[in-house]
């Protein structure tokens, strides 16, 4: 059974840290960012940076649509064909 020695462990524990310190150095930074700029130039990257573009959620809106659903108010399958259509246009240009 391996001794335990409190100060060898302070030690290593102090060492790792300066190690993950190290990986957060400027010049890492840089190396980081030619990741995230890569990434954009994929196709998911693209949709992702399209997605984080949209505008917020309008709360409002959504009750009022859960409304007219549940009164039977609201045409789902045609509203439901333009806003794809909508979706896919909007994602090809």
């Amino acid at each position: 059974m391996p001794s335990f020695d409190s100060n060898n462990r302070f030690e290593t524990e102090e060492r790792q840290a300066n190690a993950e310190a190290g990986s957060l150095a400027p010049g890492n930074d840089l190396m980081l960012e030619q990741i995230l700029e890569n990434m954009y130039a994929t196709p998911i990257g693209r949709v992702l940076r399209k997605i984080a573009s949209l505008p917020e959620v309008r709360r409002e809106k959504i009750l009022d649509v859960r409304r007219q659903l549940t009164e039977g108010k609201y045409d789902l399958n045609e509203r439901l064909d333009i806003a794809i259509d909508k979706v896919l246009e909007k994602f090809t240009t």
